[in-house]
């Protein structure tokens, strides 16, 4: 194998596959990157066995071949070269040379028949999607999920897909987020899927929103393609919580507040909260929320805001860092809050958003003490 590349289009090959690479693995062959000839220049290719990525770049291309050379190394040596061509060669399978002006460097590669095979995906039967819409849903809906092992299905996020619109939830039972959009048509069939954020972070990252997607479904993984780039991931297993029976549908007081305004208290109110809980009391009344908190061998805080309300005074105590956590994705300079009382789910929304897409957000109160 034989190529010639720019320093730049190297970079960007291993800058898209790099983070499927793991940092520490038993098998020496997954901390290496493959890199392959094609008839459009380079794909480079990395994978932990969940996650499998894949990204052609152009290049000039003398002798056709593959070799998997170290991940970390490669990356190293990319970025510190001069702006210059970068001259790859590998006369057997194991001894990779790379020069760039006057520096030359001699790798040991692994063979390519060691590297593992991509998971089989076929892609006749896919689904087309809008890789903007992707990142949409994927942006405002992955920050919910569970870090807990306790529950991996909450691990994972829960992807609808239907003929006219797509859907992601994702939870970790104090918090929800979902957002729907709708689609084009599509003669696909009706599919719910449960994939790791990991992944999904991964699509969002190396798909630039113009592109269009084909996505298709295996046995047990998923597979994300355009012309130049794929991504294959392994699938959750297992039945998803029917979130829609925590979801509220008779929430009747209702407040509209200033989102800057409202993340701004909720700041000044989490110096002096529970390092552990992160709890501040909320009191509704017309016209006004006031936020307080008390922390034994800490001390005591309050602020208020003024605001939109209807409904019975209420006091409801939540934990800030969730607020917070929600509010840096809605989209909108006013949020509206729902609330039944002071132990059921309060629902947060963006208020005024002019756009096709629903956005929900979900979170458990707490029980105060006084």
């Amino acid at each position: 194998m034989r190529f010639t590349i720019s320093r730049e289009k190297l970079q960007e090959g291993l800058a898209a596959v790099a983070a499927s690479v793991p940092t520490k693995t038993t098998l020496p062959v997954l901390a290496n990157i493959l890199v392959e000839t094609t008839e459009r220049g380079i794909r480079f290719s990395g994978t932990d066995l969940d996650i499998a990525v894949s990204a052609e770049v152009t290049a000039d291309v003398e002798i056709a071949g593959a070799v998997t050379i170290p991940a970390k190394k490669l990356t190293d040596i990319a970025r510190e070269m001069l702006p210059a061509p970068v001259r790859i060669a590998a006369a057997n399978e194991q001894r990779v040379t790379i020069e760039c002006g006057r520096s030359k460097f001699k790798l040991l590669g692994i063979p390519r028949d060691e590297f593992p095979s991509f998971p089989a995906v076929r892609f006749e039967d896919s689904w087309r999607v809008k890789s903007a819409e992707l990142h949409k849903l994927i942006s405002h809906t992955t920050f919910a999920v569970s870090n807990e092992e306790s529950r991996p299905i909450l691990n994972g996020v829960l992807w609808a897909l239907r003929q006219d619109y797509m859907r992601m939830v994702a939870t970790n039972g104090h918090r929800l987020a979902k957002m729907q959009v709708p689609i084009e048509r599509s003669t696909a069939g009706a599919n719910d899927l449960i994939v790791p954020p990991k992944a999904l972070e991964q699509v969002r990252r190396l798909f630039p929103p113009a592109e269009e997607l084909e996505i298709a479904r295996g046995d047990n993984h998923l597979g994300f393609r355009s012309p130049m780039a794929a991504v294959f991931t392994r699938l959750i297993e297992g039945p998803y919580p029917d979130y829609e029976q925590v979801i509220p549908r008779d929430n009747n007081r209702i407040a509209v507040v200033d989102k800057d305004a409202l993340v701004g208290a909720l700041k000044r109110m989490s110096i002096v909260a529970s390092d552990q809980t992160h709890r501040v009391r909320l009191s509704f009344n017309a016209g006004s929320v006031r936020f307080s908190v008390q922390t034994p061998d800490l001390g005591e805080a309050q602020d208020e805001l003024a605001i939109r309300y209807t409904g019975d005074p209420l006091e409801i105590g939540f934990n800030a860092s969730y607020l917070l956590e929600i509010l840096r994705y809605l989209p909108t300079d006013e949020v509206k809050l729902t609330f039944k009382g002071p132990e059921q789910a309060a629902t947060i929304e963006p208020e005024g958003w002019d756009d096709p897409a629903q956005f929900l957000c979900l979170v458990m109160p707490l029980r105060l003490i006084d």
